[in-house]
């Protein structure tokens, strides 16, 4: 192929680097926003990032673009990127996906579970519990248990989608977590109870609805409180 002067070969090895870094910093700015750091509608800077990072414009651009494409951020031209923002009705309808789509994937999952991983759960449940109404503490384990639960899946692309849905509903959870609290959280303590009580009895369908009226009840509790969804100021 012909190519004009100062145009350069592709060096495959600067391509692969290029995309871990993306990958990094994707990483890096999903972290911000699972963790609150970055809040729904926030403004992410591409220059600002870039220098922060030290790196150029190109890896943030496409980090951003990955993150995109995971449903996290909102990239339009001239308007730069923005963490994104549901509504109530969207949220509804993550929750009503999830409710139908992780008791998949927990069916997935569940028959090949070890006594080691039931263990695991148990352990997990004891410290959420133990954690009392640290909101991010019981965030992270929360995430650790149910993930737990279906870590014997192998159902890659429904896997990707429930995570997807778990990232993009992560500032409403925590703000229902908050709104819950010591009020709540012996509910949500019971009924991870029953999860793990059904799955160590290896009564699949009992998990199953378990986990589906888990997941349908903080549903229920977030339409009760639309100002979780006020668009950020």
């Amino acid at each position: 192929m012909t190519r004009t002067k100062g145009e350069q070969v592709p060096d495959n090895n600067g391509e692969a680097r290029g995309i871990v870094a993306s990958e990094r910093i994707a990483d890096l700015v999903r972290e911000r926003i699972l963790s609150g750091r970055l809040q729904p509608g926030a403004r992410i800077i591409q220059d600002e990032l870039a220098e922060e990072l030290r790196t150029s414009r190109l890896p943030v651009r496409e980090a951003l673009r990955i993150l995109a494409s995971r449903g996290l951020v909102t990239v339009r031209a001239n308007q730069g990127a923005r963490v994104i923002q549901m509504d109530l009705r969207e949220c509804q309808l993550s929750y009503r996906i999830r409710e139908r789509i992780e008791p998949l994937l927990l069916a997935e999952s569940a028959p090949r579970l070890t006594d080691e991983d039931l263990a695991e759960l148990v352990e997990l449940q004891e410290r959420i519990e133990a954690a009392g109404d640290d909101v991010e503490s019981f965030l992270v384990l929360d995430r650790q248990l149910h993930w737990a639960t279906y870590r014997r899946h192998q159902a890659d692309e429904l896997a990707s989608m429930v995570a997807r849905l778990w990232d993009t509903t992560q500032h409403y959870r925590r703000a229902y977590t908050r709104l819950a609290g010591a009020q709540h959280s012996w509910v949500i303590r019971a009924e991870h109870r029953l999860l793990i009580e059904a799955l160590q009895a290896r009564d699949l369908s009992s998990a199953e609805r378990v986990l589906e009226l888990h997941i349908r009840r903080t549903r229920a509790e977030l339409a009760r409180h639309p100002e979780v969804f006020a668009p950020a100021p």
